[in-house]
């Protein structure tokens, strides 16, 4: 009897502000965030593409999408990860990022593997 096969990935995100590159004046709030994605299914599968939504307080709402992560379509045998970490500006101090990974599993079954909705938050300056 053979196990079903199981399509599953799940992902963790970190998120930082970066000052540095930031201009509070200008509306310009930048930040970092670094992401593991990890193959939690029992199938070989490749990271194909992705689909964020980004969004400031105001409302204002940005898409992305394109194949890959930073230049990458990594393939995970089951128990694998992968990590990286990339940025995005808003023109708020807070916003969030949510999206989507699109996978094709070793045997062609193409599934979505969800990023839940997380926070850009720019830390309070104490004076």
């Amino acid at each position: 009897m053979s196990a079903e096969k199981r399509y599953e990935f799940t992902v963790k995100v970190e998120t930082s502000f970066v000052p540095d590159q930031s201009d509070v004046e200008q509306n310009r709030y930048v930040f970092s965030y670094s992401v593991r994605i990890t193959n939690t299914g029992n199938v070989a599968a490749q990271l194909i593409s992705r689909h964020w939504i980004i969004k400031d307080a105001s409302g204002k709402t940005q898409e992305v999408r394109g194949l890959g992560v930073v230049g990458a379509q990594p393939l995970l045998q089951p128990g694998e990860h992968f990590e990286y970490s990339s940025g995005t500006m808003v023109a708020t101090p807070v916003g969030t990022m949510q999206g989507s990974y699109q996978i094709t599993a070793e045997d062609g079954t193409q599934f979505e593997c969800p990023i839940a909705p997380f926070t850009l938050n720019m830390p309070r300056v104490l004076h």
